[in-house]
C-alpha cells in the first residue's frame, strides 16, 4: 500500500470561525467524493494551513467535526508572498491506498480554483 498526497484548498469571504469550518468541512466532503473509496479510516495525516488574514479559528477542527477524531492533524500559516490570494484554506491528506498518483483527484473550490487551474481542468 502507498501513502498518496490530496491537495485541496478553498476560500472564504472573511475571518470568521463558522466560515472557516464551514468551507473546510466542505472541503473535506469533496476530496473524499472526488476519491473514490477514501475514508477517514484510511487517512493517515491531515495538513492544514491559513494565510495569515485568517486566525480566528483551527481548519481542522471542521475535520473532527466530521469524524476524523483519531487522524493526525495540524495547522499552520501559509508564507505570506505578496500578491498571493487571500482568505486560503489549503490542505494535504495523507492517504493510504493501492491507488496510483493519477488515479489521485485534487481538489480546489470557491477562488481557490485560481491557485492550480491545470488540475481544476483535469478534474
Amino acid at each position: 500500500m502507498s501513502i498518496r498526497g490530496i491537495r485541496g484548498a478553498t476560500t472564504v469571504s472573511a475571518d470568521e470561525p463558522e466560515l472557516i469550518l464551514e468551507a473546510t468541512r466542505e472541503l473535506l466532503e469533496a476530496i473524499l467524493n472526488a476519491n473514490a473509496g477514501m475514508s477517514p479510516e484510511d487517512v493517515g495525516s491531515a495538513l492544514f494551513t491559513v494565510t495569515d488574514d485568517l486566525a480566528s479559528t483551527f481548519p481542522a477542527q471542521a475535520a473532527r467535526q466530521m469524524g476524523w477524531s483519531l487522524v493526525p492533524m495540524t495547522c499552520a500559516r501559509e508564507i505570506p508572498v505578496p500578491g498571493s490570494l487571500p482568505k486560503v484554506i489549503r490542505v494535504l491528506v495523507h492517504w493510504n491506498t493501492e491507488k496510483r498518483q493519477n488515479e489521485i483527484t485534487h481538489v480546489y473550490l470557491r477562488d481557490a480554483v485560481k491557485l492550480r487551474p491545470d488540475l481544476v481542468a483535469a478534474q
